[in-house]
């Protein structure tokens, strides 16, 4: 083959192979990208405090909780310690972006102003929304008031930002959609808890999971309607066997005997509500008595576990779920 046509075919090898490259980076090109879901954001669940009462206990802090998504905090209940305790479990108080309280008893609201005071003093600076049963609206303004030495010392001295514009306080009377942001949407519903009345479960459908607190109540179907195929059930507990013990030193035994009776869910009712609403976890929580040592995980797990067939969990203080 003459040079000249050597040339020419060797340009045209060349040519074809580059038209061949630029084709197939066409095709690639052109071919439907295969889209990846944004991954779910993970809800963390810790339990601050697990003993049911308004005296301090040994072993059990009083109850709270939180639910953590994307680093923002949501709170419920705020018992005594309730800052303490989210401190020991690695969360930020900065962090903090809503309060929801159950009902209005000190074992529930004792650390409410506390906490947000507290987490103010610590980096808290932006507002915090608080929801519960009147009289949160007085409550904030009475506790504000009353530590207005304190806050405007700080504010002077420390540079810190005034504190009553960063606390939101809503009342609720009634069951329903209480608020919804990016990350949750939180209903309540009208749970009984006599004598104190308004008293609220909330339940937190979460990006991953539904997680259901019962807060303090006797057996309520309106719970089980809104814990109705719930991911998670964290609910209060009283074992029967060991309440003449938990009273026989107080001095109205038989009034609070009759009390807790008319308020509170037994080892065996917190098991069939948990089966009724179709839950996949059962957390006991809010434990009556929790002061007795002698009642081990073992005797909380076996009162229960004949009535619920689902995953049971004892709670413990600063356990994650």
């Amino acid at each position: 083959m003459p040079d000249f046509d050597r040339d020419i075919d060797l340009q045209r090898r060349r040519w074809l192979q580059a038209a061949g490259m630029s084709l197939g980076f066409a095709a690639i090109a052109i071919l439907p990208r295969v889209l990846r879901a944004a991954p779910v954001s993970r809800s963390r669940l810790i339990l601050l405090g697990t003993a049911g009462g308004p005296t301090p206990k040994p072993a059990r802090s009083a109850p709270a909780s939180a639910i953590v998504v994307d680093g923002v905090i949501y709170v419920i209940d705020c018992g005594n310690g309730v800052a303490r305790q989210m401190v020991k479990a690695g969360l930020d108080l900065g962090a903090i972006r809503n309060v929801f309280i159950t009902h209005q008893h000190s074992d529930h609201n004792a650390d409410y102003g506390n906490l947000l005071w507290l987490a103010w003093a610590a980096k808290l600076h932006t507002r915090v929304d608080t929801w519960g049963p009147p009289p949160l609206s007085e409550m904030t303004r009475l506790f504000l008031q009353m530590n207005d030495y304190d806050i405007r010392t700080r504010i002077a001295d420390e540079g810190r930002p005034p504190l009553a514009p960063l606390i939101a306080p809503h009342e609720i009377s009634q069951g329903g959609l209480v608020m919804q942001d990016e990350r949750v949407k939180v209903t309540a519903a009208l749970v009984q808890h006599p004598p104190v009345s308004p008293a609220f479960a909330y339940r937190f459908d979460c990006p991953d999971r539904s997680i259901v607190f019962s807060g303090d109540t006797r057996p309520s179907e309106n719970l089980v309607k809104l814990a109705r195929g719930a991911d998670v059930l964290v609910h209060e507990v009283m074992y029967l066997p060991a309440l003449d013990k938990l009273i026989a030193s107080e001095p109205n035994a038989a009034r609070l005997r009759e009390h807790l009776l008319a308020s509170h869910t037994t080892t065996e009712q917190v098991g069939r509500i948990a089966t009724e609403a179709g839950v996949r976890t059962l957390v006991l929580n809010h434990f009556v008595p929790g002061g007795d040592p002698s009642l081990t995980d073992e005797v909380w797990h076996d009162a229960v576990a004949p009535h619920f067939k689902g995953r049971l969990i004892v709670g413990r203080d600063l356990m994650e779920i």
